[in-house]
């Protein structure tokens, strides 16, 4: 678009679109088949893998807990940044400087991730998850939304979090949902299941395949 900034040293693959009052920062690299939405901004020398859809607003179902209320801002990637081939980030969300997010991975709106955090191929977070810094999300986790994750955490692969005791059930659920925290340091095995709202403590070592209720 006209009004897309573009900085020095980019590069924008085949077939991609860089929509209207989009930044990019110097040493910006773009794959090929790229939708970037109006208004994102993303830093100095960041790494965007191909086939990447980056800064989409959400258009939740009429009977999600999640309402729509009217267009998030822009999506704001942190210099640095690397994001791997068909990975899709929403707006309203913001990362911080070298994150590292793998293939296929999906962050929704509202989301808050600190610097130098890395989450693994196929991991999904998401509404209003928010991750500090130097945290390891690995492969297939899953982050419920509400979920809150501190500093220098180590999420194993396939770890699933809840957020609603009342799975989908009664009004009551809305005021109630509330997904896990895990506190600084703290290590969660393979395959642990946190349920909704428990406190994982800071150096706290989850086992693999644990329930934590």
């Amino acid at each position: 678009h006209p009004r897309a900034i573009i900085g020095s040293r980019c590069a924008i693959g085949y077939f991609s679109v860089v929509w209207e009052d989009v930044r990019l920062g110097d040493g910006t690299s773009i794959g090929n088949n790229v939708t970037i939405y109006p208004g994102t901004v993303i830093g100095e020398n960041c790494l965007i893998g191909d086939n990447c859809i980056i800064g989409k607003q959400p258009h939740p179902a009429k009977t999600s807990t999640t309402k729509a209320d009217g267009p998030l801002h822009p999506l704001r990637i942190g210099p640095g940044s690397i994001l791997g081939t068909g990975v899709v980030l929403y707006a309203g969300t913001v990362l911080g400087e070298d994150v590292m997010i793998g293939d296929l991975a999906s962050v929704r709106e509202r989301c808050n991730i600190g610097c130098k955090v890395i989450i693994g191929r196929g991991a999904a977070l998401e509404n209003n998850v928010s991750i500090e810094d130097c945290t390891k999300i690995q492969t297939g986790a899953y982050l419920t939304a509400h979920t809150v994750v501190g500093s220098y955490v180590f999420i194993a692969p396939m770890v699933t979090t809840a957020n609603d005791n009342y799975m989908g059930r009664t009004d009551e659920r809305f005021s109630k949902i509330k997904g896990p925290r895990i506190e600084d340091g703290a290590r969660v095995g393979a395959g642990a299941l946190l349920l909704p709202g428990v406190t994982v403590a800071a150096e706290t070592f989850v086992a693999a395949g644990s329930l934590v209720s």
